[in-house]
């Protein structure tokens, strides 16, 4: 199933873990992340990106097993309530599988098809891909991060990535691009990327952009907790979309829902 739009599309995220920076240990069960994913869908959630494996700095890994232990029941139960993509957000192949052949529609990896059988695993399911770009490991990616350009460092990552998958034989509409805000970049590099996103739009494929709560975020607002960046998540997000962004990926699904729709009424008049 491609996901095509027109305008842009907000990701509700769904973390089925006990780590994540923002959510983790909320949705620790099927029950609970039903629940969850239902409430995101009221608030008008487009895409449900579904989780089991905290990619915040400094998280430690998790076996493919307990990642597929995770999400594929959640995957299932809930794409037997709702047609709209779920998206499976994960570098394990063994998990692109088992969370397809339950119900996912995207595949959404940190580590950009990187891992070994990866881009082959993702071609063979035939569902839409997201590509992100990471320097370094979630373990290291903070320490020191440096780019000559940090735009034109990540577009040669992309194009790298791209020709790699279609050699794979994935089609360019199948494929979708994400900077990696806060993925081995400091608070500098991710505003120089927000202020410049427009110029990714030049590699022609859909653009998806993450802010969603990130200490970019609480950086900017003078060192804000997780629970208070509600409003520089939403703003961030319009900004990504004004400059270019097809997908949002975000926890506040009715703050970006409703600032989306007015930027479109105002854009429209």
């Amino acid at each position: 199933m491609t996901i095509n739009n027109t305008q842009a599309l907000v990701m509700g995220i769904l973390n089925v873990t006990p780590d994540s920076f923002s959510d983790g240990g909320q949705c620790l069960n099927v029950d609970d992340a039903i629940r969850a994913a239902m409430r995101l869908l009221d608030q008008g959630a487009d895409i449900i990106d579904i989780g089991g494996e905290s990619t915040r700095p400094g998280a430690a890994s998790v076996s493919e097993a307990d990642e597929i232990n995770r999400v594929v029941p959640v995957i299932k139960a809930l794409s037997t309530q709702t047609n709209i993509p779920i998206s499976i957000d994960t570098s394990k192949p063994q998990v692109m599988q088992q969370a397809v052949e339950a119900g996912a529609s995207l595949i959404n990896d940190v580590n950009a098809l990187q891992a070994d059988g990866a881009l082959e695993m993702a071609a063979s399911l035939e569902v839409d891909v997201c590509l992100m770009h990471r320097q370094g490991l979630p373990q290291t990616m903070q320490q020191n991060p440096t780019y000559n350009d940090v735009i034109e460092d990540i577009q040669q990552f992309f194009q790298q990535r791209i020709e790699a998958c279609q050699q794979a034989g994935i089609q360019p509409e199948k494929i979708i691009l994400d900077p990696g805000f806060g993925f081995g970049k400091t608070l500098a590099h991710n505003l120089e990327i927000l202020h410049r996103f427009n110029e990714f739009k030049g590699l022609g494929f859909r653009l998806l952009a993450g802010l969603s709560r990130k200490s970019m975020i609480g950086a900017i607002l003078n060192n804000r907790e997780v629970e208070g960046r509600m409003i520089g998540s939403v703003t961030s997000a319009i900004i990504a979309v004004q400059n270019g962004a097809d997908i949002v990926r975000v926890h506040d699904v009715l703050a970006t829902k409703d600032a989306l729709l007015t930027l479109q009424a105002v854009n429209g008049a």
